[in-house]
């Protein structure tokens, strides 16, 4: 007689309580929606490990010439199509305070501490201050850090999106053990057919 084979270890349901708040709450900071929901593990994964890259790169596109995280600004002008900025909100609320910035800036107004998120000037001001800096001083004067900064930065958001989903629609591999419960049944009848085959040819 067969064995029956071992059925698969069923995955906890997880309780999402209200998706959309855990979302919302996942993108404005990493890990937050996780803590929505109980699951403190992955709520301290992520504020830790996102959060930590993001903080990172702002490091390193900061400078005490050029002025604080001058890598995170909003801006879609002609000349700097800040695309980067897309990504870097995927962060959520630590990459909100490019949009006050710039919001002073295309105002008219003067960026506030030292230019911190401020999207930088187009053309040469006579000001010598950190808040006046252009695109081409902040790419000459943090050289590859510039670039790394971005990097970083943009990394952190993409990966926070990744967060978010796991937030609204919980672990995928819930999903891959629930296909693989559904197509046990079906294999189980495949087994039994072909032991009946089997006892059939010995008689």
């Amino acid at each position: 007689m067969a064995e029956k084979p071992a059925e698969p270890p069923v995955s906890p349901q997880i309780d999402l309580k209200d998706p959309v708040v855990a979302g919302v709450l996942a993108w404005l900071l990493p890990g937050l929606g996780h803590f929505y929901q109980r699951r403190y593990a992955k709520g301290v994964l992520y504020l830790v490990c996102i959060l930590g890259t993001f903080v990172y790169g702002c490091y390193l596109g900061s400078s005490r010439q050029m002025g604080p995280v001058r890598v995170v600004y909003f801006s879609f002008r002609s000349g700097d199509e800040r695309l980067p900025y897309l990504c870097q909100i995927g962060i959520g609320l630590p990459a909100l305070p490019a949009l006050v910035q710039a919001n002073r800036v295309f105002s008219g107004k003067e960026p506030l501490l030292d230019g911190f998120m401020a999207p930088p000037r187009l053309e040469a001001d006579l000001v010598d201050e950190p808040a006046h800096r252009t695109v081409a001083d902040l790419n000459k004067n943090l050289a590859r850090y510039y670039e790394l900064g971005t990097v970083y930065t943009m990394i952190a958001g993409l990966l926070n999106v990744l967060a978010i989903y796991d937030a609204c629609c919980g672990p995928v591999a819930g999903e891959s053990a629930g296909s693989e419960d559904e197509e046990a049944p079906e294999e189980e009848a495949a087994e039994k057919e072909g032991t009946g085959k089997e006892g059939t040819d010995d008689q």
